[in-house]
């Protein structure tokens, strides 16, 4: 459903992506986990043609239009409603109002339709933002670090919601920094470091292999196990 081959990309003498390759399959979550500042969003801003890459091929298995959306810059309209929010985007995709409500209901924002997004606290954008991003349903659906920030109360929500998506046939592509939400949501990982790909595979085998589920359930024990650095 979402595969690179061999992606570079750099920023003036920066090299950020240096031969990235990997697939996610079909009906999965994927999660890409990386440091702050790894290159994780910019993988993501490739995959979706936001930012050309220098050398290197990817594609997603599903046309624009049946791809979801959600970054850490939000883009809501602060001044409008949560439900003024999500009509701007059903006339765009030429969705029923109904679809909207629904979203809302179905990110838990059922009885929040009409309260304007400056008021709303950072989980209850987060949804809305959710929301937003599956409200024309796509196939395809791709996650930047959608819980950073948010209290585990407010983020087992979120995390409930996205095994819902998956499980109603969504491809998941999600960004974090954090193991643990990994072992949590994913099917299958990839680990980045220094622009590279350097460990795949289902969760709880590559904290296995690494020794770090009981150590510290955190991608940091993964990447210090791997390459003796520790986080800056």
């Amino acid at each position: 459903m979402v595969r690179m081959d061999n992606i570079v990309k750099s920023f003036g003498p920066q090299t950020v992506l240096s031969g990235v390759t990997f697939e996610a399959r079909e009906k999965q979550i994927f999660g890409l986990l990386g440091r702050s500042g790894a290159g994780k969003t910019t993988i993501i801003n490739i995959l979706t043609n936001q930012l050309k890459a220098d050398s290197g091929s990817h594609e997603i298995g599903a046309p624009p239009f049946e791809t979801g959306l959600m970054l850490d810059e939000d883009g809501l309209f602060p001044r409008l409603s949560c439900i003024e929010n999500l009509d701007v985007f059903a006339t765009i995709y030429k969705i029923p109002r109904k679809k909207a409500l629904e979203a809302l209901q179905n990110v838990e924002l059922g009885g929040s339709e009409k309260k304007p997004v400056n008021k709303l606290s950072k989980g209850m954008r987060q949804r809305l933002a959710l929301a937003r991003a599956i409200l024309h349903e796509p196939k395809a659906l791709f996650l930047d670090e959608p819980t950073s920030g948010l209290d585990p109360v407010t983020a087992h929500g979120i995390h409930k919601l996205i095994l819902q998506l998956r499980d109603r046939g969504t491809t998941i592509f999600l960004t974090t920094h954090n193991m643990e939400e990994s072992v949590k949501l994913c099917d299958y990982v990839a680990l980045l470091h220094g622009g590279k790909i350097v460990e795949q595979g289902v969760p709880t085998e590559v904290c296995e292999r690494h020794n770090a589920m009981k150590t510290m359930p955190d991608m940091e024990a993964v990447f210090i196990k791997m390459t003796g650095e520790a986080a800056e």
